[in-house]
């Protein structure tokens, strides 16, 4: 009998719900390989009466899971489980999908922050955890409906100097779905490029409150402070940081949406009971005394989204 590979998708928002819609397409109804999700509320209920619907500019498709539910009993041990949530929802995500985890099953977060795999590698010393980040701006629409509004769409994942089958197996199941996926033996260089750039705006623009176009036009001394900072850290942690990480990151701000808004900023706009805020703004604050770092943007943003 051939092994069925198992791919479950933990958290359906703007980025599972791409991710996960495309993997959902590209293996509806093939005998080897079946894609789950786990989902909540309404907009499970949604998706399991009509499918994802992704949309991404002119174009729109329906992706349909194997199965979505919130229950991961009924999935059962899965070969992959690709974790999406937000950083404030991973320990409950973890404990909910404990039904998944067998012996061989590889969790790969793709997280805001750098702190989850190492939360999860506490969690399950035994499994394969590689660390993984995604580019993307994209979110949920509505219940079913997750809309993909940026120009890049990629996923980063793997070990530091090492590899696995199972990653290059997974790596393949990615791109045969049209997921821009690369596995890295580099990864630490690759997360922290990420999160020195999500930090930036994540704090900016839920501090200023104002889309990355306004931030560019009116805080453009202040955004490329955020940067600097946020790279004092990660070279503190001996990090490779390139020497030019300020105009990288100032180049990838600009070819974004004028109108494009962090995640954290979404959550400060709609009162939302918790935000990112600790995992990224207070990260960097909290990393900087320690390591002796001064992050005197971040602090001042910091303490002042304390009391929204």
């Amino acid at each position: 009998m051939t092994h069925k590979t198992k791919i479950v998708i933990a958290g359906i928002g703007g980025v599972g719900g791409y991710f996960g819609g495309l993997l959902a397409r590209a293996y509806a109804g093939n005998e080897n390989i079946e894609v789950h999700f786990i989902a909540r509320g309404a907009h499970l209920k949604e998706i399991q009466n009509h499918g994802l619907t992704v949309i991404k500019g002119d174009i729109d498709f329906i992706g349909k899971p194997f199965l979505a539910t919130d229950n991961a009993t009924e999935i059962g041990i899965a070969d992959y489980v690709i974790i999406c949530t937000k950083s404030y929802d991973l320990a409950e995500m973890l404990n909910q999908l404990m039904p998944c985890i067998g012996a061989e099953t590889v969790l790969l977060p793709l997280l805001n922050g750098v702190e989850a795999v190492e939360k999860i590698r506490d969690q399950f010393p035994n499994q394969l955890v590689p660390a993984g980040c995604a580019y993307i701006v994209s979110a949920l629409k509505e219940p079913g409906i997750v809309e993909n509004m940026g120009n890049r769409q990629e996923i980063y994942f793997g070990l530091d100097n090492a590899t696995d089958q199972r990653l290059t197996a997974l790596e393949d199941l990615l791109k045969a779905a049209g997921v821009e996926a690369t596995l890295s033996n580099n990864i630490s260089k690759l997360i922290w490029e990420k999160f020195i750039f999500l930090s930036c705006i994540a704090t900016a623009t839920s501090f200023y409150n104002k889309p990355i176009g306004e931030l560019l036009k009116e805080n453009r001394t202040a955004l490329q402070d955020f940067i600097s900072e946020s790279a004092a850290i990660a070279t503190a942690k001996n990090i490779e940081v390139e020497p030019n990480t300020v105009g990288k990151a100032m180049k990838h701000y600009i070819s974004l949406p004028f109108a494009t808004t962090s995640s954290m900023q979404r959550d400060f706009q709609f009162n939302s009971k918790k935000t990112e805020l600790e995992s990224i703004t207070g990260y960097v604050v909290k990393q900087g005394k320690r390591l002796g770092i001064p992050t005197p943007y971040f602090e001042v943003a910091y303490q002042a989204l304390l009391k929204r």
